[in-house]
């Protein structure tokens, strides 16, 4: 599945983006959650002038509510409701999941995105349709590998490491370990070789693909 890292530039017009502009600040947004008139958010704010800037939100029209959680040397932890999520509008119309956290710096916004071709083309005429610019930097398919080992396999593996069944010398017999976890022998040797012939082979295979190092 393709995974995109797109720029957006919020429009002039819109508070967030227009704090960032004005303020030497990051804006690190952890989550959002809009609806048809409204939106909320939770983020960091972090600058050298914390209370001029979270003084600027909590007076922005928009901003409807802005409660400080806690605070850490130049970093605040906020959380705020806005009568114009409008980044969170094309997200919402496009059916994609925003993956969080984004930060927005100087105006500009940084989304990373995973999904369907189809549904990336619907976003891109969402922000279009919003009015706001973006920028694709970049487009990559996203893999999601499978695991090496089943639950069982790794759980047996790790019982075995904790018994000693792989310590020089052994300090836990195959008999042993089989009745440590309530299995039958067989069943436990056959799982074991299983899960160690996944574990070579992988390791095998990495080996093969790294780079060759110089003497």
């Amino acid at each position: 599945m393709p995974r995109a890292e797109l720029t957006l530039t919020v429009p002039e017009d819109i508070w967030i983006g227009d704090v960032s502009r004005q303020h030497d600040v990051t804006v690190r947004v952890l989550a959002a959650l809009p609806d048809e008139e409204s939106g909320v958010g939770l983020a960091e704010v972090t600058t050298d002038d914390l209370p001029g800037v979270l003084g600027d939100i909590e007076s922005r029209e928009p901003v409807t509510s802005m409660e400080i959680l806690s605070t850490t040397n130049d970093t605040a932890l906020i959380q705020f409701e806005t009568s114009t999520p409008l980044l969170l509008f094309p997200i919402q119309g496009s059916g994609i999941p925003l993956e969080m956290p984004f930060t927005l710096e100087d105006g500009e916004a940084i989304w990373e995105i995973t999904a369907p071709q189809e549904r990336l083309s619907q976003l891109g005429e969402q922000l279009d349709e919003f009015g706001i610019p973006f920028t694709v930097e970049k487009v990559q398919q996203h893999v999601t590998e499978e695991p090496v080992l089943t639950e069982s396999q790794r759980d047996l593996v790790r019982t075995a490491v904790e018994e000693g069944y792989y310590d020089t010398p052994r300090r836990c017999s195959l008999t042993e370990l089989a009745e440590t976890v309530g299995i039958a022998k067989s069943t436990c040797s056959e799982t074991l070789h299983r899960a160690e012939e996944q574990v070579l082979k992988r390791f095998v295979s990495e080996l093969e693909g790294a780079p060759s190092r110089s003497a």
